[in-house]
């Protein structure tokens, strides 16, 4: 695969995993929910136009310049630290459209974090360099659906994001 094809099929994947979230984000009920599906839906669409900016740039010099992609994920130990502050003993609400919604978003984390992890191993350094950060971003949103979905079916309740600095970026 070029580098240009692989930029086509991220922003592919890009627009699918921000259409699960933009989806998520209308139906779910919970307001934590609500929030978090609508960063990650943000965030997905931030990555769709970073990525279109590497695509016109790519077109017209034949490389994309170095720049940082920014994430409004927390890393992954403000992410566990939060996880294991949840308090046992919440009310227990039957919020199995939400873990529906939360199975599909993961599955289609994992899918465009399989095919980061592809890039960086098969294209050449520019390649690489280009897709690397969103392999580290991609395993942060795993573990936010993750999370998510392991408060709901240990505790019952949402997973709350809004402890940690989720707006940031």
């Amino acid at each position: 695969m070029t580098i240009e094809e692989a930029i086509h099929t991220a922003i592919e994947h890009e627009n699918g995993v921000r259409d699960v979230y933009a989806e998520a984000s209308e139906k779910v009920t919970d307001p934590i929910g609500k929030k978090v599906f609508t960063v990650l839906a943000r965030e997905e669409q931030g990555h769709v136009d970073f990525l279109m900016d590497c695509l016109k740039q790519w077109r017209e010099k034949g490389k994309v310049d170095p720049i940082q992609l920014k994430t409004a994920v927390p890393a992954r130990d403000v992410i566990d630290k939060a996880m294991s502050a949840l308090s046992a003993g919440m009310d227990v609400k039957d919020r199995s459209g939400e873990l529906d919604m939360l199975r599909q978003a993961l599955a289609a984390e994992h899918k465009t974090s399989a095919f980061y992890q592809k890039m960086v191993a098969e294209l050449p350094p520019e390649g690489k360099a280009l897709f690397q950060p969103f392999v580290e971003i991609e395993e942060g949103h795993v573990t936010i659906v993750q999370a998510e979905m392991d408060a709901l079916n240990g505790t019952g309740t949402w997973f709350d994001l809004l402890e940690v600095s989720f707006e940031a970026g």
